[in-house]
């Protein structure tokens, strides 16, 4: 991969929409793959979120989605500030594509597995594999979160936090894991914490509309309460 300078970046932002646009436009994502893999690494696509014009940075996010690693995640957390709503959508895709794709070979496949149990309610069995997937690979931040989503779905909301915590230490822009730390601590009646974590979850990714919803009542609550 060829390591880019600011001058060479308009020439090659061209060539990109040249050469991936059209696979993107045709909804061949197998063929946009190839080409990216082809020689577009993930500095030159970072650069790209920044380019002028509203087709190249879409494109460049899209295609972080498929070839994008952990090294993204830093500028696609501050384009979730966007004003474009359907950029931001897809930014927040690209993040999600990466953090589940950022553990070793074997962790992946457990947390693959985790997730069908976790699809078919299978929670203590779901919860087993992203155990595994921690195993295979401690820094897994994703193994993580999902062992958090299994424990509260079964309402086990302290082991909950403390795994959307862990996830936090090796992930700090994980909006899913703020919110879903809120969640934990609003089950357990702690509104204030609830409140400070959704409040960081929207400071981390402000279109969660939910989570807006979410915070809105709490502080409605609270409000009441000191009144």
């Amino acid at each position: 991969m060829r390591k880019e300078n600011p001058g060479n970046l308009p020439t090659r932002a061209a060539e990109f929409m040249t050469r991936v646009k059209p696979a993107f436009t045709r909804g061949d994502l197998s063929g946009a793959l190839r080409e990216l893999q082809s020689g577009w690494n993930t500095s030159t696509l970072i650069h790209f979120l920044n380019a002028p014009g509203d087709e190249i940075r879409k494109t460049a996010a899209m295609s972080l989605t498929l070839v994008g690693d952990k090294s993204a995640v830093a500028a696609l957390a501050r384009a979730l500030h966007d004003g474009d709503a359907d950029y931001c959508y897809l930014i927040e895709h690209a993040l999600w594509a990466i953090w589940f794709r950022s553990g070793n070979f074997r962790s992946i496949r457990h947390l693959q597995c985790g997730l069908r149990h976790l699809q078919h309610g299978n929670l203590d069995t779901a919860a087993e594999k992203f155990s595994l997937a921690i195993e295979a690979d401690p820094d897994f931040a994703e193994a993580y979160n999902q062992r958090a989503i299994a424990y509260y779905l079964a309402e086990r909301f302290e082991d909950s936090i403390r795994d959307c915590l862990r996830t936090l230490a090796r992930m700090p822009p994980h909006f899913g894991a703020m919110a879903g730390m809120g969640h934990g601590h609003a089950h357990l009646g702690r509104l204030p914490a609830a409140r400070d974590c959704y409040r960081r979850a929207l400071g981390i990714h402000p279109r969660m509309e939910g989570i807006a919803a979410s915070l809105a009542k709490i502080e409605d609550i609270l409000k009441r309460d000191n009144d």
